[in-house]
């Protein structure tokens, strides 16, 4: 799933820069993610890095933008298409494998 910010974020700005998809941006009145453009950090790290730094924790998952880690992973190649090499990725971004 993407990631939303909800009404209670502060505008604290701690979100926008860490975002490697560039996909948080100042909304109306509060900052917003573009759901075509999160990943959850999938590909680039562990853990949503706007998560683990929101002092509020007014990031939750988008129910609207269900995904599967193989999805969110399949999005980040096509935002980033110089990772599509196996050599750029790391162990932590690949998709998990599925026992046939």
């Amino acid at each position: 799933m993407a990631l939303m910010i909800t009404d209670e974020c502060i505008n604290c700005d701690v979100c926008e820069p860490e975002c490697p998809n560039g996909a948080i941006a100042m909304g109306a009145e509060f900052y917003e993610i573009d759901p075509h453009k999160c990943t959850e950090c999938v590909g680039h790290h562990a853990e949503p890095q706007c998560v683990q730094l929101c002092p509020v924790a007014c990031i939750p998952l988008n129910p609207a933008f269900a995904e599967t880690h193989e999805q969110l992973y399949a999005k980040y190649l096509r935002l980033q298409p110089d990772a599509a090499s196996p050599s750029s990725v790391g162990a932590d971004a690949a998709p998990a494998v599925r026992a046939a």
